[in-house]
């Protein structure tokens, strides 16, 4: 191999190195965030509270559209990320009020 090649290779092994944990993390902060919505899900079960909360779901993707805009990502990205979970927190606290 050229220096260049093998330079590419081992740059190339560092990134996907570094991607790898940072997906490590992201699904350990997911796991995280869930056990929270499910606690919260419970909660709501308990005092007969309704799974969706519109305004803070709004309030949340606005939130999370302006933090993509500051680190730079897509905030339509982000936006299509947070409904996703949202939408499976939902899913888990309908499970838990029937």
């Amino acid at each position: 191999m050229t220096d260049d090649i093998t330079r590419a290779a081992s740059l190339l092994k560092e990134h996907r190195a570094s991607i790898d944990r940072l997906d490590a993390v992201l699904v350990f902060t997911l796991a995280e965030r869930f056990k929270h919505t499910q606690s919260v899900g419970r909660l709501k079960a308990e005092h007969d509270l309704p799974a969706s909360d519109p305004a803070r779901e709004a309030a949340q993707i606005e939130r999370l559209e302006r933090l993509a805009r500051e680190a730079d990502l897509d905030p339509e990205f982000a936006r299509k990320f947070l409904n996703f979970v949202i939408a499976e927190v939902i899913r888990h606290h309908e499970h838990f009020q029937s």
